[in-house]
């Protein structure tokens, strides 16, 4: 089987990431004139991979990533690849959190989800869910090259447990309309899971 390339692209600014909110998948903001104008210049001033299919994550804010991006390409959604459930926190800020001693808790890793919000570990288990879709059905169709749309967080922690080089989730960080991009070589990844990062969107 022939090693596919999958790039991971993070959505363009929304309002609500100028002003440091939790946003996840109970609220589908778009992107913001701002954000759009940066994905503008970033294509018309960088060379983007070219793909033969494009996947995005549910959210607007992705899928109009997708079309500025990748105009010519119809983006193949996977709804297992929305943004994080941050229960009560969605909307708030770190500021307007900081007396709240679930997010204290949450924050430093003492608890695994937000009240009312989805586990750290059910969103990483959904996020590979996710990829393997999109590696099954890039094999299924003889796809060997696609971008993903995808949210900052989700390829923060979808790297964390799969990536190597191994790196703390924090070391995943990604600007918006950047990313990185992976090598799958099939059987690797079949019998591990294992995905290679070799270059920066």
């Amino acid at each position: 089987m022939r090693t596919l390339k999958i790039h991971l692209i993070r959505h363009g600014m929304t309002d609500a990431n100028l002003q440091g909110r939790y946003i996840g998948c109970k609220t589908d903001l778009p992107l913001n004139p701002e954000g759009v104008d940066e994905l503008r210049l970033l294509r018309e001033n960088n060379d983007y991979p070219a793909v033969d299919r494009v996947y995005t994550s549910p959210m607007l804010r992705c899928k109009q990533t997708a079309g500025v991006l990748y105009p010519e390409k119809t983006p193949c959604v996977v709804e297992n690849l929305r943004e994080y459930d941050f229960g009560d926190f969605e909307g708030k800020t770190a500021n307007e959190l900081e007396g709240y001693s679930s997010y204290a808790k949450w924050a430093s890793g003492e608890i695994q989800a937000p009240p009312n919000g989805e586990a750290n570990q059910d969103f990483i288990k959904r996020l590979c869910v996710g990829l393997n879709e999109i590696v099954v059905d890039m094999l299924n169709d003889g796809i060997t090259e696609s971008a993903v749309m995808m949210h900052g967080g989700a390829i923060m922690m979808l790297l964390s447990a799969t990536a190597v080089p191994r790196r703390k989730t924090v070391e995943w960080t990604s600007e918006n309309g950047r990313g990185y991009s992976l090598l799958i070589t099939p059987s690797l990844y079949h019998s591990s899971g294992i995905v290679e990062v070799y270059d920066i969107v």
